[in-house]
Protein backbone atom coordinates (compact mmCIF):
# COMPACT_ATOMS: atom_id res chain seq x y z
CA UNK A 1 0.00 0.00 0.00
CA UNK A 2 2.85 2.40 0.80
CA UNK A 3 4.40 1.65 -2.58
CA UNK A 4 1.16 2.58 -4.34
CA UNK A 5 0.85 5.82 -2.35
CA UNK A 6 4.13 7.01 -3.86
CA UNK A 7 2.48 7.13 -7.31
CA UNK A 8 1.30 10.75 -7.78
CA UNK A 9 -0.17 10.47 -11.27
CA UNK A 10 -2.82 7.87 -10.41
CA UNK A 11 -5.00 6.54 -7.63
CA UNK A 12 -4.27 2.86 -6.96
CA UNK A 13 -6.76 0.86 -4.89
CA UNK A 14 -6.22 -2.70 -3.68
CA UNK A 15 -9.36 -4.84 -3.82
CA UNK A 16 -10.32 -8.20 -2.35
CA UNK A 17 -11.97 -10.85 -4.48
CA UNK A 18 -15.69 -11.44 -3.77
CA UNK A 19 -16.50 -13.95 -1.05
CA UNK A 20 -18.77 -15.81 -3.49
CA UNK A 21 -17.23 -16.03 -6.94
CA UNK A 22 -19.53 -14.62 -9.61
CA UNK A 23 -21.39 -12.22 -7.32
CA UNK A 24 -19.70 -8.94 -8.15
CA UNK A 25 -16.20 -8.01 -9.27
CA UNK A 26 -14.61 -7.59 -5.83
CA UNK A 27 -15.32 -7.79 -2.10
CA UNK A 28 -17.28 -5.21 -0.11
CA UNK A 29 -20.69 -3.74 -0.84
CA UNK A 30 -22.07 -2.79 -4.26
CA UNK A 31 -25.01 -0.45 -4.82
CA UNK A 32 -26.56 1.94 -7.33
CA UNK A 33 -27.54 5.49 -6.41
CA UNK A 34 -30.71 6.14 -8.40
CA UNK A 35 -32.42 9.30 -9.60
CA UNK A 36 -35.96 8.08 -9.01
CA UNK A 37 -37.57 11.49 -9.45
CA UNK A 38 -36.01 12.29 -12.83
CA UNK A 39 -34.12 15.38 -11.61
CA UNK A 40 -31.40 15.04 -14.24
CA UNK A 41 -27.75 14.18 -14.41
CA UNK A 42 -26.57 17.37 -12.68
CA UNK A 43 -28.68 16.65 -9.60
CA UNK A 44 -27.57 13.01 -9.60
CA UNK A 45 -23.92 14.06 -9.78
CA UNK A 46 -24.41 16.49 -6.88
CA UNK A 47 -26.10 13.77 -4.81
CA UNK A 48 -23.23 11.42 -5.58
CA UNK A 49 -20.64 13.95 -4.37
CA UNK A 50 -22.64 14.49 -1.17
CA UNK A 51 -22.87 10.76 -0.58
CA UNK A 52 -19.15 10.20 -1.10
CA UNK A 53 -18.24 13.15 1.13
CA UNK A 54 -20.41 11.89 3.99
CA UNK A 55 -19.15 8.34 3.55
CA UNK A 56 -15.53 9.45 3.75
CA UNK A 57 -16.20 10.85 7.25
CA UNK A 58 -18.03 7.77 8.54
CA UNK A 59 -15.78 5.54 10.69
CA UNK A 60 -17.66 2.37 9.61
CA UNK A 61 -16.92 2.89 5.90
CA UNK A 62 -13.70 2.49 3.92
CA UNK A 63 -12.80 3.38 0.34
CA UNK A 64 -16.30 4.36 -0.79
CA UNK A 65 -16.03 5.45 -4.41
CA UNK A 66 -17.77 5.49 -7.77
CA UNK A 67 -17.19 2.38 -9.84
CA UNK A 68 -16.52 4.13 -13.12
CA UNK A 69 -14.39 6.67 -14.90
CA UNK A 70 -14.66 10.32 -13.83
CA UNK A 71 -16.18 12.93 -16.17
CA UNK A 72 -13.90 13.96 -19.02
CA UNK A 73 -13.99 16.68 -21.72
CA UNK A 74 -16.24 15.78 -24.62
CA UNK A 75 -17.15 17.60 -27.82
CA UNK A 76 -20.90 17.84 -28.33
CA UNK A 77 -22.11 18.20 -31.95
CA UNK A 78 -25.58 19.62 -32.64
CA UNK A 79 -27.14 19.49 -36.12
CA UNK A 80 -29.55 22.34 -36.89
CA UNK A 81 -32.22 20.38 -38.72
CA UNK A 82 -34.27 23.45 -39.67
CA UNK A 83 -31.29 25.21 -41.19
CA UNK A 84 -30.20 22.05 -42.99
CA UNK A 85 -33.67 21.64 -44.52
CA UNK A 86 -33.67 25.26 -45.70
CA UNK A 87 -30.35 24.63 -47.48
CA UNK A 88 -31.63 21.46 -49.09
CA UNK A 89 -29.41 19.17 -47.05
CA UNK A 90 -30.40 15.66 -46.02
CA UNK A 91 -29.93 15.06 -42.30
CA UNK A 92 -28.78 11.49 -42.97
CA UNK A 93 -26.12 12.86 -45.40
CA UNK A 94 -24.91 15.23 -42.68
CA UNK A 95 -24.66 12.39 -40.15
CA UNK A 96 -22.84 10.16 -42.65
CA UNK A 97 -20.34 12.91 -43.42
CA UNK A 98 -19.63 13.43 -39.71
CA UNK A 99 -19.22 9.69 -39.26
CA UNK A 100 -16.81 9.41 -42.20
CA UNK A 101 -14.83 12.31 -40.79
CA UNK A 102 -14.47 11.13 -37.18
CA UNK A 103 -14.98 7.36 -36.96
CA UNK A 104 -13.37 4.51 -38.91
CA UNK A 105 -16.04 3.21 -41.29
CA UNK A 106 -15.86 -0.26 -42.82
CA UNK A 107 -16.44 -0.23 -46.60
CA UNK A 108 -15.70 -3.73 -47.93
CA UNK A 109 -12.95 -6.34 -48.37
CA UNK A 110 -10.44 -6.89 -51.18
CA UNK A 111 -7.89 -9.57 -52.05
CA UNK A 112 -4.23 -8.65 -52.03
CA UNK A 113 -1.32 -11.08 -52.33
CA UNK A 114 -3.52 -13.99 -51.33
CA UNK A 115 -4.92 -12.29 -48.25
CA UNK A 116 -8.31 -10.68 -47.59
CA UNK A 117 -7.93 -7.13 -46.35
CA UNK A 118 -10.51 -4.67 -45.08
CA UNK A 119 -11.17 -1.20 -46.50
CA UNK A 120 -11.55 1.38 -43.71
CA UNK A 121 -12.44 5.01 -44.47
CA UNK A 122 -11.64 7.94 -42.18
CA UNK A 123 -10.51 11.53 -42.58
CA UNK A 124 -6.78 12.11 -42.37
CA UNK A 125 -5.56 13.02 -38.90
CA UNK A 126 -4.61 16.67 -39.66
CA UNK A 127 -8.19 17.31 -40.86
CA UNK A 128 -10.04 16.01 -37.76
CA UNK A 129 -8.14 17.64 -34.90
CA UNK A 130 -10.69 20.26 -33.82
CA UNK A 131 -14.15 21.84 -34.37
CA UNK A 132 -12.79 24.18 -37.05
CA UNK A 133 -12.10 21.18 -39.27
CA UNK A 134 -15.84 20.82 -39.92
CA UNK A 135 -15.43 23.51 -42.56
CA UNK A 136 -13.21 21.15 -44.59
CA UNK A 137 -16.02 18.66 -45.22
CA UNK A 138 -18.91 19.28 -47.56
CA UNK A 139 -22.21 17.59 -48.26
CA UNK A 140 -24.40 18.00 -51.37
CA UNK A 141 -27.52 20.13 -51.38
CA UNK A 142 -30.68 19.32 -53.32
CA UNK A 143 -30.84 22.95 -54.49
CA UNK A 144 -29.30 23.79 -57.86
CA UNK A 145 -27.06 26.57 -56.60
CA UNK A 146 -25.85 27.97 -53.27
CA UNK A 147 -25.27 31.67 -52.74
CA UNK A 148 -22.20 31.05 -50.58
CA UNK A 149 -20.23 28.68 -52.83
CA UNK A 150 -21.68 28.96 -56.29
CA UNK A 151 -22.44 25.22 -56.46
CA UNK A 152 -24.54 22.66 -54.61
CA UNK A 153 -21.98 21.68 -51.91
CA UNK A 154 -22.45 23.00 -48.34
CA UNK A 155 -19.75 22.80 -45.60
CA UNK A 156 -20.73 20.98 -42.43
CA UNK A 157 -19.80 23.98 -40.30
CA UNK A 158 -22.89 25.80 -41.69
CA UNK A 159 -25.35 23.42 -39.99
CA UNK A 160 -23.29 21.80 -37.21
CA UNK A 161 -22.44 23.65 -33.99
CA UNK A 162 -19.91 22.41 -31.43
CA UNK A 163 -19.61 22.79 -27.66
CA UNK A 164 -17.04 21.42 -25.20
CA UNK A 165 -18.48 19.98 -21.99
CA UNK A 166 -17.51 17.63 -19.16
CA UNK A 167 -19.45 14.36 -19.18
CA UNK A 168 -18.89 10.81 -17.89
CA UNK A 169 -17.81 8.33 -20.55
CA UNK A 170 -20.96 6.25 -19.95
CA UNK A 171 -24.31 6.76 -18.27
CA UNK A 172 -25.90 3.85 -16.45
CA UNK A 173 -29.55 2.97 -15.94
CA UNK A 174 -30.52 0.49 -13.24
CA UNK A 175 -34.12 -0.64 -12.76
CA UNK A 176 -35.05 1.98 -15.36
CA UNK A 177 -33.56 4.93 -13.43
CA UNK A 178 -30.46 7.00 -14.17
CA UNK A 179 -27.91 5.60 -11.75
CA UNK A 180 -24.34 5.76 -10.51
CA UNK A 181 -22.65 2.63 -9.18
CA UNK A 182 -21.11 3.11 -5.74
CA UNK A 183 -18.80 0.52 -4.18
CA UNK A 184 -16.86 0.32 -0.94
CA UNK A 185 -16.16 -1.87 2.06
CA UNK A 186 -16.50 -1.92 5.81
CA UNK A 187 -13.75 -0.39 7.93
CA UNK A 188 -11.68 -2.77 10.08
CA UNK A 189 -13.72 -3.88 13.08
CA UNK A 190 -17.11 -3.47 11.37
CA UNK A 191 -19.25 -5.93 9.43
CA UNK A 192 -20.64 -5.57 5.94
CA UNK A 193 -24.13 -5.29 7.40
CA UNK A 194 -23.11 -2.28 9.49
CA UNK A 195 -21.48 -0.66 6.45
CA UNK A 196 -24.61 -1.17 4.35
CA UNK A 197 -26.80 0.25 7.14
CA UNK A 198 -24.50 3.30 7.33
CA UNK A 199 -24.85 3.91 3.58
CA UNK A 200 -28.62 3.60 3.80
CA UNK A 201 -28.68 6.08 6.68
CA UNK A 202 -26.64 8.64 4.70
CA UNK A 203 -29.01 8.36 1.74
CA UNK A 204 -32.09 8.77 3.96
CA UNK A 205 -30.69 11.61 6.04
CA UNK A 206 -28.35 13.67 3.85
CA UNK A 207 -29.66 13.34 0.28
CA UNK A 208 -32.66 15.30 -1.03
CA UNK A 209 -35.95 13.49 -1.71
CA UNK A 210 -36.14 11.60 -4.96
CA UNK A 211 -32.88 9.67 -4.61
CA UNK A 212 -32.66 6.07 -3.48
CA UNK A 213 -30.35 3.08 -3.61
CA UNK A 214 -30.61 -0.48 -4.86
CA UNK A 215 -28.19 -3.17 -3.75
CA UNK A 216 -26.71 -5.49 -6.32
CA UNK A 217 -24.38 -8.48 -6.52
CA UNK A 218 -23.31 -10.00 -3.23
CA UNK A 219 -24.87 -7.13 -1.23
CA UNK A 220 -28.29 -7.89 -2.72
CA UNK A 221 -27.98 -11.55 -1.72
CA UNK A 222 -26.93 -10.48 1.78
CA UNK A 223 -30.03 -8.31 2.17
CA UNK A 224 -32.29 -11.14 1.02
CA UNK A 225 -30.62 -13.64 3.37
CA UNK A 226 -30.76 -11.21 6.31
CA UNK A 227 -34.50 -10.73 5.88
CA UNK A 228 -35.00 -14.50 6.09
CA UNK A 229 -33.07 -14.93 9.36
CA UNK A 230 -36.11 -14.51 11.70
CA UNK A 231 -38.03 -17.06 9.61
CA UNK A 232 -35.17 -19.56 9.91
CA UNK A 233 -34.95 -19.09 13.68
CA UNK A 234 -38.69 -19.59 14.01
CA UNK A 235 -38.55 -22.69 11.83
CA UNK A 236 -35.73 -24.12 13.97
CA UNK A 237 -37.83 -23.68 17.12
CA UNK A 238 -40.87 -25.27 15.49
CA UNK A 239 -38.85 -28.28 14.32
CA UNK A 240 -37.34 -28.73 17.79
CA UNK A 241 -40.80 -28.43 19.38
CA UNK A 242 -42.36 -31.00 17.04
CA UNK A 243 -39.46 -33.42 17.54
CA UNK A 244 -39.83 -33.21 21.33
CA UNK A 245 -43.61 -33.52 21.11
CA UNK A 246 -43.28 -36.68 19.03
CA UNK A 247 -40.63 -38.10 21.36
CA UNK A 248 -42.51 -37.52 24.62
CA UNK A 249 -46.04 -37.70 23.17
CA UNK A 250 -46.79 -34.56 25.13
CA UNK A 251 -47.37 -30.87 24.43
CA UNK A 252 -46.40 -29.52 27.87
CA UNK A 253 -42.95 -31.12 28.09
CA UNK A 254 -41.61 -29.48 24.85
CA UNK A 255 -42.86 -26.11 26.06
CA UNK A 256 -41.05 -26.55 29.37
CA UNK A 257 -37.87 -27.57 27.58
CA UNK A 258 -37.83 -24.73 25.03
CA UNK A 259 -38.37 -22.03 27.67
CA UNK A 260 -34.64 -22.31 28.37
CA UNK A 261 -33.73 -21.21 24.83
CA UNK A 262 -34.10 -17.44 25.56
CA UNK A 263 -31.54 -17.83 28.38
CA UNK A 264 -29.03 -19.33 25.96
CA UNK A 265 -29.67 -16.66 23.35
CA UNK A 266 -29.23 -13.93 26.00
CA UNK A 267 -25.87 -15.37 27.03
CA UNK A 268 -24.67 -15.59 23.41
CA UNK A 269 -25.65 -11.98 22.74
CA UNK A 270 -24.02 -10.62 25.93
CA UNK A 271 -20.74 -12.47 25.41
CA UNK A 272 -20.55 -11.35 21.76
CA UNK A 273 -21.24 -7.74 22.74
CA UNK A 274 -18.53 -7.84 25.41
CA UNK A 275 -16.01 -8.92 22.76
CA UNK A 276 -17.26 -6.37 20.25
CA UNK A 277 -18.37 -9.00 17.74
CA UNK A 278 -21.02 -8.31 15.13
CA UNK A 279 -24.30 -9.99 14.27
CA UNK A 280 -22.97 -11.84 11.23
CA UNK A 281 -23.83 -15.17 9.67
CA UNK A 282 -21.41 -17.05 11.93
CA UNK A 283 -23.07 -15.64 15.04
CA UNK A 284 -26.43 -16.81 13.68
CA UNK A 285 -25.02 -20.31 13.22
CA UNK A 286 -24.04 -20.23 16.88
CA UNK A 287 -27.59 -19.25 17.86
CA UNK A 288 -29.00 -22.24 15.99
CA UNK A 289 -26.53 -24.44 17.87
CA UNK A 290 -27.62 -22.94 21.19
CA UNK A 291 -31.22 -24.03 20.59
CA UNK A 292 -30.20 -27.69 20.64
CA UNK A 293 -27.60 -27.44 23.41
CA UNK A 294 -29.81 -25.49 25.81
CA UNK A 295 -32.73 -27.84 25.19
CA UNK A 296 -30.44 -30.79 25.98
CA UNK A 297 -29.78 -29.46 29.50
CA UNK A 298 -33.47 -28.90 30.13
CA UNK A 299 -34.34 -32.40 28.93
CA UNK A 300 -31.99 -33.96 31.52
CA UNK A 301 -34.01 -32.40 34.36
CA UNK A 302 -37.54 -32.52 32.98
CA UNK A 303 -37.28 -36.10 31.76
CA UNK A 304 -36.32 -37.33 35.22
CA UNK A 305 -39.02 -35.20 36.89
CA UNK A 306 -41.70 -36.75 34.67
CA UNK A 307 -40.36 -40.21 35.46
CA UNK A 308 -40.50 -39.51 39.20
CA UNK A 309 -44.09 -38.28 38.90
CA UNK A 310 -45.04 -41.47 37.12
CA UNK A 311 -43.43 -43.42 39.95
CA UNK A 312 -45.86 -41.81 42.40
CA UNK A 313 -44.03 -38.78 43.74
CA UNK A 314 -45.61 -35.33 43.95
CA UNK A 315 -44.77 -32.53 41.51
CA UNK A 316 -42.73 -30.68 44.13
CA UNK A 317 -40.70 -33.69 45.19
CA UNK A 318 -40.16 -34.90 41.63
CA UNK A 319 -38.76 -31.55 40.46
CA UNK A 320 -36.49 -31.09 43.49
CA UNK A 321 -35.11 -34.60 43.18
CA UNK A 322 -34.57 -34.22 39.42
CA UNK A 323 -32.67 -30.96 39.87
CA UNK A 324 -30.48 -32.48 42.57
CA UNK A 325 -29.62 -35.68 40.73
CA UNK A 326 -29.09 -34.09 37.32
CA UNK A 327 -26.94 -31.18 38.52
CA UNK A 328 -23.62 -33.02 38.17
CA UNK A 329 -24.31 -34.57 34.72
CA UNK A 330 -25.45 -31.19 33.36
CA UNK A 331 -22.41 -29.43 34.80
CA UNK A 332 -19.94 -32.02 33.49
CA UNK A 333 -21.32 -32.21 29.95
CA UNK A 334 -21.68 -28.43 29.67
CA UNK A 335 -18.17 -27.72 30.90
CA UNK A 336 -16.80 -30.34 28.53
CA UNK A 337 -18.53 -28.69 25.61
CA UNK A 338 -17.47 -25.18 26.68
CA UNK A 339 -13.83 -26.25 26.96
CA UNK A 340 -14.16 -28.00 23.62
CA UNK A 341 -15.15 -24.83 21.75
CA UNK A 342 -12.81 -22.55 23.73
CA UNK A 343 -10.08 -22.86 21.04
CA UNK A 344 -12.53 -21.36 18.55
CA UNK A 345 -13.04 -18.29 20.73
CA UNK A 346 -9.30 -17.63 21.19
CA UNK A 347 -7.98 -18.77 17.80
CA UNK A 348 -5.78 -16.65 15.53
CA UNK A 349 -4.84 -16.67 11.88
CA UNK A 350 -6.85 -16.79 8.68
CA UNK A 351 -10.60 -17.01 9.28
CA UNK A 352 -10.23 -16.25 13.01
CA UNK A 353 -13.13 -13.81 13.02
CA UNK A 354 -15.55 -16.52 11.88
CA UNK A 355 -14.30 -18.88 14.59
CA UNK A 356 -14.52 -16.13 17.22
CA UNK A 357 -18.17 -15.46 16.36
CA UNK A 358 -19.20 -19.13 16.60
CA UNK A 359 -17.08 -19.97 19.67
CA UNK A 360 -17.96 -16.89 21.69
CA UNK A 361 -21.68 -17.18 20.99
CA UNK A 362 -21.82 -20.87 21.87
CA UNK A 363 -19.78 -20.40 25.07
CA UNK A 364 -21.96 -17.52 26.25
CA UNK A 365 -25.14 -19.44 25.50
CA UNK A 366 -23.93 -22.56 27.29
CA UNK A 367 -22.80 -20.62 30.38
CA UNK A 368 -26.23 -19.03 30.78
CA UNK A 369 -28.12 -22.20 29.86
CA UNK A 370 -26.07 -24.21 32.38
CA UNK A 371 -25.93 -22.06 35.49
CA UNK A 372 -29.25 -20.26 35.10
CA UNK A 373 -30.93 -23.27 33.52
CA UNK A 374 -30.31 -25.48 36.56
CA UNK A 375 -32.18 -22.92 38.66
CA UNK A 376 -34.97 -21.95 36.26
CA UNK A 377 -35.80 -25.15 34.34
CA UNK A 378 -37.58 -26.67 37.38
CA UNK A 379 -39.53 -23.43 37.71
CA UNK A 380 -40.51 -23.57 34.04
CA UNK A 381 -41.71 -27.17 34.35
CA UNK A 382 -43.71 -26.53 37.51
CA UNK A 383 -45.29 -23.42 35.98
CA UNK A 384 -46.39 -25.26 32.84
CA UNK A 385 -47.78 -28.23 34.82
CA UNK A 386 -49.65 -25.92 37.18
CA UNK A 387 -51.20 -24.13 34.20
CA UNK A 388 -52.43 -27.51 32.98
CA UNK A 389 -54.08 -28.26 36.33
CA UNK A 390 -51.52 -30.24 38.32
CA UNK A 391 -51.25 -29.49 42.01
CA UNK A 392 -47.86 -28.94 43.55
CA UNK A 393 -48.25 -31.64 46.22
CA UNK A 394 -50.51 -34.04 44.29
CA UNK A 395 -49.31 -37.58 43.71
CA UNK A 396 -49.56 -39.53 40.52
CA UNK A 397 -52.92 -40.98 41.41
CA UNK A 398 -54.40 -37.50 41.91
CA UNK A 399 -53.12 -35.93 38.67
CA UNK A 400 -55.99 -35.07 36.35
CA UNK A 401 -55.97 -35.97 32.69
CA UNK A 402 -55.47 -32.97 30.43
CA UNK A 403 -57.14 -32.67 27.05
CA UNK A 404 -54.05 -31.02 25.52
CA UNK A 405 -51.63 -33.80 26.47
CA UNK A 406 -51.25 -37.49 25.79
CA UNK A 407 -48.73 -39.71 27.49
CA UNK A 408 -47.05 -42.90 26.24
CA UNK A 409 -46.33 -45.93 28.32
CA UNK A 410 -47.34 -45.35 31.93
CA UNK A 411 -43.98 -46.63 33.11
CA UNK A 412 -41.98 -43.99 31.24
CA UNK A 413 -42.46 -40.44 29.94
CA UNK A 414 -40.74 -41.46 26.72
CA UNK A 415 -43.44 -43.94 25.70
CA UNK A 416 -42.78 -47.35 24.24
CA UNK A 417 -41.47 -48.74 27.51
CA UNK A 418 -38.27 -46.66 27.44
CA UNK A 419 -36.63 -45.82 30.73
CA UNK A 420 -34.92 -42.44 31.16
CA UNK A 421 -31.27 -42.52 32.02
Amino acid sequence: AKLFMSIHDATVIMLNVPTIQGLGQFGGFDMYLQDRAGKGFAALSKAEHTLLAKASKNPMLFRVRENGLPPSPQLKLDVNRTKAASMGLSVSDVYNAIQLMLAPVYVNDFNSEGRVKRVIMQAAAPYRMGPKDLSHFWTPSSLAHSSSTGDNMIPLSNVVTTQWQSEPPTRTRYDGFSSVEIVGSAAPGYSSGQAMAAMQQIVNKDLPPGFGISWTGQSYQEVISGNKAPLLFGLSLIVAFLALAALYESWSIPISVLLIVPLGVLGAVLFSMMRGLTNDVYFKIGLITIIGLAAKNAILIIEYAVSEQKAGRSLRDAVVEAARLRFRPILMTSLAFILGVLPLAVSTGAGANARHAIGTGVIGGMVFATFLGVLLVPVFYVTVRRLLGDKLDSHAGDIAEHPFETEGDSASPLGGGQTPK
